[in-house]
């Protein structure tokens, strides 16, 4: 068997044990992993550099992991979360920690539970896969798009835009669809077809929300730090999601974790009509206890404008925006107001539907929903349970959870699990 390489040379193939598909999080660590173990791997990524989807993710300062236990992680997942028990076993949060920091990358958590590299820079934590990749001996080929997958007489056959590759065992590690920028526009899907796998049809997942509603536009740039968020559907009584956390209005509509985290409820349905956000806008103050408040300041006198006391509650633009969105004067004085304007006001407050029209796709989306069958793999060593040989780790899998760095770590386990498994 001959390689022919980029400029047309001709040479022998050196043997490999696995082969590696996609150098994102699980693809880099699982051929990390397998290669320590001394198998003979070769990672092939179709971009000119590895990890570039690590390299932009959380503002290029990447969240490694969440700062919780084994059990965090799986409840995170929800109904997903029982598939990570064996993965999360082979390394879980503090493993994960623990491997970076003995890499010369430290870590810190922040007031969200986030775990960064202490210096802030995604590239230490890509340096530091690579540093593990050529410690254990994996060849890294860049540039090598993958053209066509099949089996072989001893495992399989990987083509390549440059070369022919026979190889035993293959670990898929070629991310969903989003980011589509980074590369990761869905070849895997396709190939784990040719093999018999069901794909849950792909949708963004944490993606920003869109609205059509020109007050949400006007407050681009204003961040809350804390909104529970529901998503209602035009036929549903009750909350399809339901989160809290930082939530930013843009021009297109709305960010930030909380939207994206109820985002995935849209996109598994994104023609539905009648789709909005209810938002409580101070969930740590009662209904009942921001009536007592406007009806303590009409009782000391009542003289402040209904915008300045609102202003207290919320930022400033937004406190405004509801108020005029309740037909309420902005230089209507608290004692001026009704018991109708009251509770209508504390509603905007507390209540707020926010009309929806879709998401901004996989373009903007930080992981994609959806993917391989979860049941058709064996959570145990990451091997396809319909081709033995085939491993299946990261992104590609039918796995998304919250923002938070719950993500990367099932990226870092399954691919830990397969490098391990092979």
């Amino acid at each position: 068997m001959y390689l022919r390489g980029p400029s047309g040379e001709v040479s022998n193939v050196p043997p490999y044990d696995v082969a590696v598909i996609g150098a994102g999080a699980a693809g880099m660590l699982a051929a990390a992993r397998a290669a320590e173990r001394g198998k003979r791997v070769v990672l092939l990524e179709k971009n000119n550099k590895a990890g570039v989807k690590i390299l932009m993710s959380g503002g290029s300062r990447c969240n490694l992991t969440q700062a919780t236990d084994r059990r965090g992680i799986i409840e995170a997942f929800g109904s997903q979360g029982s598939f990570l028990h064996s993965a999360l076993a082979a390394l879980g949060p503090d493993e994960l920690i623990a491997l970076f920091a003995a890499e010369g990358v430290p870590t810190k958590v922040e007031a969200t539970g986030k775990v960064f590299p202490v210096s802030d820079r995604a590239l230490d934590v890509r340096d530091a896969l690579l540093r593990m990749l050529r410690r254990g001996g994996a060849e890294i080929r860049l540039n090598q798009a993958v053209t066509a997958l099949a089996q072989g007489a001893a495992g399989f056959v990987i083509s390549t835009i440059h070369a022919e590759i026979p190889v035993e065992k293959v670990i898929l590690t070629t991310g969903g669809q989003s980011y589509p920028g980074c590369g990761t526009t869905g070849d895997g899907y396709a190939w784990a077809r040719q093999f018999g796998h069901a794909i849950v049809p792909p949708r963004p997942a944490l993606v920003p929300l869109r609205s059509p509603s020109h007050w949400v536009h006007e407050l681009s740039g204003v961040t809350i730090p804390d909104v529970r968020i529901q998503i209602l559907g035009r036929e549903s009584n009750k909350p399809l999601a339901e989160r809290c956390g930082s939530f930013l209005f843009t021009h297109f509509g709305l960010s930030g974790p909380a939207p994206m985290n109820v985002s995935r409820a849209i996109t598994k349905n994104p023609d539905a009509p009648g789709w909005q956000a209810v938002c409580d806008f101070v969930p740590a103050t009662s209904r009942e206890k921001l009536l007592e408040k406007l009806a303590h300041e009409a009782a000391v006198g009542g003289k402040r404008a209904i915008s300045a006391v609102l202003g207290e509650w919320l930022p400033r633009r937004l406190a405004e925006a509801l108020i005029t969105e309740s037909e309420i004067a902005l230089d209507h004085r608290v004692a001026e107001l009704s018991k109708p304007q009251r509770n209508k006001l504390v509603a905007a407050v507390k209540q707020q539907a926010i009309p929806l029209s879709g998401s901004l796709g996989f373009k903007k989306a930080e992981v994609t929903a959806g993917g391989v069958e979860l049941a058709e793999v064996d959570s145990r060593t990451m091997q396809s349970k319909l081709v033995p040989g085939l491993f299946l780790a990261g992104e590609i899998l039918d796995l998304d959870g919250p923002i938070g760095g719950y993500n990367f770590q099932a990226a870092f386990s399954t691919g830990w699990l397969a490098g391990e498994s092979v």
